[in-house]
């Protein structure tokens, strides 16, 4: 999957929640009383709701004495055509601002089938095209403490694919938040195909609830530097 694209936003600063959210439904309300301790999440329903449904979010980070953001936008494409086969994909469209003053924008399609939730690539408008090999099943339900790897991720400059220019892997893991609520993550690696990756890894978390709806979220990016890992995290608005 294409992880957001904040790294302009990041790199700009590096050289010089859920109200801002909507996105899942929610099913019921047995997830009110504090005193009931879930310790099962549904990971499946949690990534249809990042990843494949219409949502919007603002992440907001500082860096030094500059702020920089993220609008992001989800929009559903449907039938589409990827890789010849038969896909659905979900638009990501990205505006990057420092201070307030757009520096980039960004438009990528996530290709994935359904039943079960299987991720194919992805393009952008900068022309990369990515083939994902997902090796396991995104299970439907998984204890809190639970991981495991999503998928490999091979990204070339365009879609001959004649020049490969990244090899990425992604993890998912999910950890506890409160006794009703967890932190879904999505932890992608750097380019495994260069030692020093300007873009570095990442780390997607989004707070869900049991029915998996996205109440909150968080994305850290650590970037190379010539001091050292330079961590920067961008939190909902």
């Amino acid at each position: 999957m294409k992880k957001l694209g904040l790294i302009v936003a990041v790199s700009v600063g590096l050289s010089a929640c859920a109200s801002g959210m909507n996105g899942g439904t929610t099913t019921g309300n047995s997830n009110n009383h504090s005193n009931n301790i879930v310790t099962q999440y549904p990971v499946e329903a949690a990534m249809l709701n990042i990843y494949t449904k219409a949502r919007s979010q603002k992440l907001v980070a500082s860096v030094g004495n500059q702020t920089a953001s993220a609008d992001i936008k989800v929009t559903p494409k449907g039938s589409m055509i990827f890789n010849n086969k038969q896909v659905q994909g979900a638009e990501v469209n990205t505006i990057n601002k420092v201070n307030n003053q757009v520096t980039d924008q960004s438009v990528a399609i996530n290709y994935f089938t359904l039943n079960p939730l299987v991720f194919h690539g992805f393009t952008d408008s900068s022309g990369k095209y990515s083939l994902s090999n997902q090796t396991t099943t995104i299970p439907k339900m998984a204890m809190v403490g639970a991981s495991s790897r999503l998928i490999t991720e091979d990204v070339y400059a365009d879609s001959s694919m004649r020049k490969k220019i990244g090899t990425y892997h992604q993890d998912w893991s999910l950890s506890r938040d409160s006794n009703n609520t967890a932190w879904f993550c999505i932890e992608t690696s750097a380019n495994l195909l260069v030692n020093n990756d300007p873009n570095g890894r990442s780390s997607e978390c989004y707070k869900i609830n049991a029915h998996g709806d996205i109440l909150d979220s968080k994305v850290t990016i650590s970037q190379p530097t010539t001091n050292g890992m330079k961590t920067i995290t961008f939190t909902s608005r």
